[in-house]
């Protein structure tokens, strides 16, 4: 069994601060064996990470189609981002890569239109049901009630954007590889979640902006 963390970013996108080696050191020292990178619409952090620890980084990408966003997994080509959701889908798939909707019922992210949801719910391996960074509890809770429903999987998700909120909501499942060993192993999973204040969560956004600003500044 690993522990494994399947929704993080690194400081590849925008809204995260997350350089990438002490990315890792923070994933080890908090005892995540599998470390799923999904930046916002880019594998090019992930991939640096993988060079830098190719046991521990799994390449993903969250991408923002048209409507909504999707995560794929195993990923070695980028997707490119604003495309319609069903393209995205087909080349995530073209890629044999595991695919998972993240925060699918959060008010405030999700900008899926009428009937979008149940169109593409059955192309997806799994629904993201536990978000660290929801706003609210309900949020999480409608989505564990979409994943039952249509009887997918569930990932969890730290979302991590900071160093701290890296392994708030992690899954224990048998060790996985690829995206087909994890459409087994995930059928074993069971998870460990704590989810961000909306008081942690505007700090932790106040402080990536002021390190993006620093960054900048000494470029």
């Amino acid at each position: 069994m690993v522990r494994a963390e399947f929704h993080c970013h690194s400081s590849y996108s925008p809204d995260s601060s997350n350089r990438l080696e002490k990315l890792l050191e923070t994933a080890r020292a908090v005892g995540i064996q599998r470390l799923c990178i999904t930046d916002h619409d880019t594998i090019a952090g992930a991939l640096k990470a993988r060079e830098m620890d190719p046991q521990l980084v799994v390449v993903a990408e969250e991408v923002q189609t048209a409507s909504g966003e999707v995560i794929g997994y195993f990923l070695e080509e980028e997707v490119p981002a604003r495309l319609p959701v069903l393209r995205t889908i087909e080349l995530l798939k073209a890629q044999g890569a595991f695919i998972a909707l993240p925060h699918p019922t959060d008010a405030f992210r999700a900008m899926w239109k009428p009937g979008e949801l149940e169109t593409i719910l059955p192309l997806v391996d799994a629904v993201e049901v536990f978000n660290a960074r929801c706003f609210k509890a309900e949020f999480n809770e409608l989505a564990l009630e979409l994943a039952e429903q249509w009887h997918k999987p569930f990932t969890v998700g730290s979302d991590a954007h900071t160093y701290g909120e890296v392994g708030l909501a992690t899954l224990s499942l048998p060790d996985f590889h690829s995206a087909q060993e994890l459409r087994e192993s995930i059928k074993h999973a069971s998870m460990l979640t704590e989810r961000l204040s909306p008081l942690e969560h505007i700090k932790a956004s106040g402080m990536v902006r002021l390190s993006k600003f620093f960054s900048s500044k000494k470029e």
